[in-house]
C-alpha cells in the first residue's frame, strides 16, 4: 500500500509508523472498511506530498518530528485555500491525522509533546446547509431522461429508480451483485453498508418489476454486478455521479427547477429519506432503512421537509384569540437596540 509510494530506500521512522498504523491498527485491529482505508490513504498521500514541497525531503526520509503541529496547520490551510476543499473535507483529513497521532501516542510516549500539539488542532465548525432533495415532479423528470430503447438507458433507468426508492449509498449501489436482489416473496435488496453492517431494504412492486426486466435483459452469473459497465465490470462512484449529472441536465429541459439544484447520488438518498418522512414513517424506521448508526442522524431530514413544517404551523395557529398577533415592543432605547441584534 504505502510501500509502493514511499519506496524502500533509506526509510525513516515515519514510514514504519505509517505502515504499522495501516496494517496493524486499521486493517488488523479495527478491521476498517475499504472506504475508510482509502480515505486515510489519500489523506497521508496529500500530506506527504505537501511536506515534500515545504521541506524538500522525500517522504521516505521524513522523521515524525517533521510532521509537527505548525506543518499540519499549514497543510490544512493549503487544503482550503489552494485545493479549494470545503471545511467538511478539511475536517475529514484532520480526523485521519488525529487517528494516526493517537496511535503514535501509545508507540512513542516520549513524543507526547509532539502528539499533543497535533491533537490540539481543532476541527472547524461549519454551517449546516438544508438537506437538498428532489420534489416528486423532479424525480419523475429524472427517471424519464434515460433512453430505454438502449441497453445502457435501461440499465441507467433501473439504477436511478432503485436508488431513489431505497436511498442506498452510492458505494452500496455499485457493490450490489445480481444475487443481492431478492425479488420473490418479501422483495428486497441486501447490501453491505458502513461499518461492515449488512442490511436489507424492501422494494416496491414497480421497482421489483423493473429490476426483473433488467435482469432478464442482461443475463449473468449470480456474482456479477447488478449494474455492470458496458464491458461487464463494476461501476464506480465517479461513473454514477457522471451519469446522474448528465440525466439531470437533460431532465432540466422538461423540469426547469432542476437547473437550480446540484443533483448528486447522495441527494437521491436524501430524497428517499424525506419521502419516507413525509409519508409518516417514524425516524427510527428511517434510520434502520438508511443504515444510520443513530436516530439523531435522521433528524436532519426534519429541517428539509417544508411540507411538514407547514402542517405543524396549521396545527398550532391560534384561532379567535384577541391580541395573538401583537408583538413585544421594548420601552427603552438600549433594550430596543439589544432586541434588534
Amino acid at each position: 500500500m504505502l510501500s509502493a509510494y514511499l519506496g524502500h530506500v533509506h526509510v525513516a521512522d515515519t514510514y514504519w509508523y505509517l505502515e504499522a498504523f495501516f496494517l496493524e491498527r486499521l486493517l488488523e485491529q479495527r478491521r476498517a472498511s475499504e472506504h475508510t482505508v482509502a480515505s486515510y490513504r489519500d489523506t497521508f498521500c496529500l500530506l506527504l506530498r505537501f511536506t515534500q514541497e515545504r521541506l524538500g525531503k522525500a517522504p521516505s526520509t521524513l522523521e515524525v518530528e517533521d510532521l509537527d503541529a505548525p506543518l499540519v496547520g499549514e497543510f490544512l490551510r493549503h487544503l482550503e485555500a489552494v485545493r479549494g476543499n470545503a471545511i467538511a473535507s478539511r475536517n475529514v483529513r484532520l480526523a485521519a491525522i488525529h487517528s494516526f497521532f493517537r496511535f503514535l501516542a501509545f508507540r512513542e510516549p516520549a513524543r507526547s509533546g509532539l502528539v499533543q500539539g497535533v491533537l490540539a488542532i481543532p476541527t472547524k465548525r461549519t454551517d449546516r446547509r438544508p438537506v437538498e432533495h428532489l420534489a416528486r415532479e423532479e424525480v419523475d423528470a429524472l427517471l424519464a431522461a434515460p433512453d430505454v430503447t438502449t441497453w445502457l438507458g435501461r440499465r441507467d433507468r433501473t439504477l436511478l429508480h432503485l436508488t431513489v426508492e431505497t436511498g442506498l449509498r452510492v458505494s452500496e449501489l455499485v457493490g450490489l451483485r445480481r444475487e443481492d436482489a431478492h425479488l420473490g416473496r418479501g422483495p428486497h435488496v441486501r447490501c453491505r453498508g458502513k461499518g461492515r453492517k449488512d442490511r436489507c431494504t424492501p422494494l416496491r412492486k414497480q421497482v421489483v418489476w423493473e429490476v426483473k426486466r433488467w435482469l432478464s435483459d442482461s443475463p449473468g452469473t449470480p456474482e456479477a454486478p447488478l449494474f455492470p459497465t458496458a464491458r461487464g465490470g463494476q461501476m464506480n462512484r465517479d461513473t454514477v455521479s457522471y451519469l446522474l449529472a448528465k440525466y439531470a441536465q437533460a431532465a432540466s429541459e422538461q423540469c426547469p427547477s432542476l437547473k437550480k439544484k446540484r443533483v448528486t447520488p447522495h441527494g437521491l438518498r436524501h430524497t428517499a429519506a424525506v419521502t419516507l418522512l413525509e409519508s409518516g414513517v417514524d425516524q427510527a424506521t428511517i434510520a434502520l432503512w438508511l443504515g444510520h448508526e443513530s436516530v439523531e442522524t435522521t433528524q436532519i431530514y426534519l429541517h428539509a421537509s417544508l411540507q411538514m413544517k407547514e402542517r405543524a404551523l396549521d396545527r398550532t395557529r391560534p384561532r379567535n384569540v384577541k391580541g395573538s398577533r401583537s408583538r413585544y415592543k421594548p420601552d427603552d432605547e438600549l433594550l430596543a437596540f439589544l432586541e434588534g441584534l
